[in-house]
């Protein structure tokens, strides 16, 4: 009887087996999948956004289009009057803001509301003053490092006064994913203006279903030895107990 039981609780076993391991397949190459449909990879050339990323930090970016983008959102954009080369800025104006720096705080502000930003490390917002206002259908620029950053600053002579168009932006900074392994925030300083802040991408859902279909393959896997291995512990035992 006893054996019986052990061989049908073998055989149920074997098929909860290949069903996790099946179940882990579809999350873990499903996972894949959608990460590589949802973002795209790319390596930060220079330390201008620093502290938020720095050079050499290899960050996921949400594929998005302009009219996706909001105030905060760390962007990656390509502009011809800006080289021509994917870069990485925080966006802070959108079209018919008017940007300004610095108060007596040394702080910037969006049509006269003062910004804090927290991820800007310098006594000011920006070494240098300025105001511009932003054209419709653009977006102006800084880097979180504003001491060294070339951003809308150095372009506000520009036909735009430093702003780029919305369609230049290809993606959207979710997350640091070498070395530091950490989520890109979005600044809460931007909430109260039209249009709010950018939800949260999906970057920890699709690891997490990777991780999961990962410890169901792997689990899934293991159990066809381990349950070889018990059985063979329970015959033993069995024919030790029959003598």
């Amino acid at each position: 009887m006893t054996g019986k039981t052990t061989a049908g609780g073998s055989r149920l076993g074997g098929v909860l087996s290949g069903v996790a391991v099946a179940l882990g397949c579809v999350l873990f190459l499903g996972g894949f999948a959608w990460g590589a449909v949802l973002y795209k990879p790319y390596t930060v050339p220079t330390d201008s956004m620093t502290p938020t990323v720095g050079a050499g930090d290899r960050v996921l970016a949400q594929r998005i289009d302009g009219a996706d983008v909001r105030r905060g959102d760390v962007v990656i954009f390509k502009d011809p009057a800006w080289g021509d080369l994917p870069m990485v800025k925080r966006v802070v104006g959108v079209g018919g803001d008017k940007v300004a720096c610095c108060d007596a705080g040394g702080r910037l502000s969006i049509d006269g509301k003062v910004v804090q930003e927290p991820y800007v490390r310098a006594p000011a917002a920006s070494p240098i003053g300025f105001t511009a206002t932003v054209p419709k259908g653009q977006i102006f620029l800084l880097g979180d490092e504003r001491t060294g950053s070339l951003d809308s600053r150095s372009h506000l002579q520009d036909a735009g006064h430093g702003s780029v168009p919305l369609s230049a932006v290809s993606g959207r900074v979710d997350a640091v994913v070498w070395p530091l392994g950490s989520m890109v925030d979005r600044p809460a300083a931007f909430e109260g203006m039209p249009g709010g802040v950018s939800s949260p991408g999906p970057v920890t859902l699709v690891a997490w279903t990777v991780v999961a279909g990962a410890v169901l393959i792997l689990g899934g896997a293991a159990y066809g030895p381990l349950a070889k291995r018990r059985g063979r512990r329970t015959r033993a035992r069995e024919a030790v107990a029959h003598g």
